[in-house]
């Protein structure tokens, strides 16, 4: 293959714009704590009581999450990680150099605002804890009713800003400290709220059996009746919602723009992490501790924040996994809303992208409706995007195979595609149609929405020179990708290397966050498994409360000690 030494048109580009370099991949690790941190998160407590809200019974929640959680990891596995590490692109480069700048830039300024507010809202959600800790009522109006509350906000807002803005490696470092403590916290809680449950239930601390767990959860969690009295949502439904829940991220082909970075295509099994320790796990724990909640407050469970849930099971560390958790979803979506606003201002930087989008979010979580209305955000916002995941699927995996030109728009140096657009808008009108009509549960239709989308852009594809052959420009496209490896290799030597710390300092560092880990979790046992009574259960519940925090505080002082320790082994 020809290479050139004039790397002056790749020093021109923006380095998000190009295929991301072999010596900035990841191993599985860093994914497994990304997709851990990320989907346990504030929301899981937003969601779990709403499970709750909505009807299902104990036994449809337990094999439906189980269900609908493995179809979603199997959908990154399948669909986006394969076409993010064959490409090493983000969706917003990628959509650029199929579908030209006219649907680009209107799809990055969709996905600017959906970012936006998703990253928002999480921000909404960590204020609610700090809210609660200092006794600033609660904001029930669609703006915000105390200046206390807004200053909370833009602090905590401060800090997610000011991650996302350092990229990638930022985001990966804050997820894998975050993620096995929020894993621990989640199981903790529902461990500590159970006996109250079940005292009130069974007239007993803890369930003597399986078919009394059931029993138990069928009688105060998951009741199969909803908030209005009525047969709440089934098996089928709780499986839709579970896969539906990130269609924006696997079939919209979102979490592109993460899993470049993957060595393997075999990674995208690492958002298991995420969908069955954080997904299925939290949400079953978060149900729990909402209904145990309410139990000690006296409230229904939907009257209540994520605040009030998290203070009563986890006590002052339920300040703490609020605020985390939404930190850890807010700032992988600011880093996403960065990207796609850095797509559309080319001349910009990521950072300063992110900078502009970031202060813009920190204003709009101001607003507390941005937070009430997460769930429907969060399902038309899939719904809006997987079009555009199915357009990006039938050019880079089903024209090949159909004897089309993959990249047939950048080959005819178009800038507008006509059957991206027209296949966009009739995917909308389809997907939102078969809502309207109602002929199936609205969790399903990004699935047939997909797959018509797929069918009419090959369609129109072929019309308009996908069926074309392009022999020269797919030589010249292969070149110039060689010659971007040939330029990134070459920078690549000029980085600084890092050296993995060995140190028996750092061990140790390691060896005490494990262990507060443990303590933490040994003590929610303890009031699950060794409260004989409802007096003895109040006091190791108590015990709890004061202990797990300070295992918190120490375990975030080591973890990060031994992160920065590692930060300075540099070659």
């Amino acid at each position: 293959m020809k290479a050139t030494k004039n790397f002056q048109e790749f020093e021109a580009i923006d380095e998000e714009q190009l295929p991301v370099s072999k010596h900035k991949l990841h191993d599985w690790t860093h994914f497994a704590g990304l997709y851990a941190a990320e989907h346990v998160a504030a929301t899981e407590f937003v969601i779990g009581a709403t499970f709750v809200a909505l009807g299902a019974t104990t036994k449809d929640i337990l094999l439906g999450l189980l269900i609908g959680n493995i179809l979603a990891v199997l959908s990154w596995t399948l669909i986006t990680s394969p076409i993010a590490v064959e490409t090493r692109l983000s969706l917003y480069t990628y959509l650029n150099k199929i579908a030209g700048d006219s649907m680009t830039k209107l799809y990055n300024w969709a996905n600017v605002i959906i970012f936006t507010v998703i990253s928002a809202a999480m921000i909404t959600v960590s204020a609610t804890a700090v809210r609660f800790a200092f006794d600033i009522p609660a904001q029930l109006d669609w703006y915000p009713t105390n200046l206390w509350f807004v200053l909370i906000v833009l602090c905590v807002g401060l800090v997610v800003v000011s991650i996302a803005i350092y990229g990638f490696k930022a985001v990966t470092e804050f997820s894998g400290i975050c993620a096995p403590w929020l894993f621990v916290m989640f199981i903790s809680g529902a461990f500590v709220l159970l006996p109250a449950l079940s005292l009130v239930d069974l007239g007993q601390t803890i369930p003597a059996s399986w078919n009394d767990f059931i029993t138990l959860g069928n009688h105060s969690i998951w009741t199969g009746v909803n908030s209005k009295g009525e047969t709440g949502i089934g098996l089928v439904e709780v499986i839709g919602f579970a896969w539906a829940a990130n269609t924006i991220t696997h079939f919209g082909l979102i979490d592109m723009a993460l899993l470049r970075f993957a060595k393997k295509k075999s990674y995208g099994l690492t958002t298991s992490t995420g969908m069955m320790f954080g997904h299925y796990i939290a949400w079953i724990s978060a149900g729990i501790m909402g209904a145990g909640a309410a139990v000690i407050i006296g409230k229904p469970i939907v009257a209540l924040d994520p605040g009030d849930v998290a203070y009563y099971a986890l006590g002052w560390s339920g300040f703490v996994i609020v605020i985390v958790a939404g930190w850890t979803t807010a700032i992988a979506n600011l880093y996403r809303a960065g990207l796609a606003a850095q797509a559309v201002f080319r001349s910009h930087s990521r950072k300063k992208a992110t900078m502009v989008v970031g202060i813009v979010t920190m204003i709009v979580a101001c607003f507390p409706f941005v937070f009430s209305q997460i769930l429907p955000l969060l399902t038309y916002a899939g719904l809006l995007v997987v079009p555009v995941g199915g357009i990006v699927f039938a050019e880079h995996q089903i024209f090949p195979r159909i004897g089309y030109t993959r990249y047939w728009l950048h080959y005819k140096k178009l800038t507008f595609s006509t059957p991206a657009i027209v296949s966009w808008g009739l995917g909308l009108i389809f997907g939102f149609g078969l809502n309207v009509i109602d002929i199936m549960p609205f969790y399903y239709l990004f699935i047939p929405t997909w797959i018509y989308t797929i069918i009419i852009y090959t369609v129109l594809a072929g019309q308009y020179g996908a069926k074309d052959s392009y022999p020269t420009e797919e030589l010249e496209e292969k070149e110039r990708q060689h010659n971007i490896e040939v330029y990134q290799d070459e920078k690549a030597t000029h980085v600084t290397k890092t050296i993995k710390d060995h140190s028996v300092f750092s061990k140790v560092l390691a060896g005490v966050s494990i262990v507060s880990l443990i303590i933490t979790l040994v003590l929610a046992c303890i009031v699950l498994f060794g409260s004989a009574n409802e007096s003895i259960y109040i006091e190791n519940r108590d015990i709890f409360y004061r202990y797990a925090f300070v295992c918190t505080v120490i375990y975030f002082v080591t973890a990060y000690w031994k992160l920065k320790r590692g930060k300075n082994k540099n070659i």
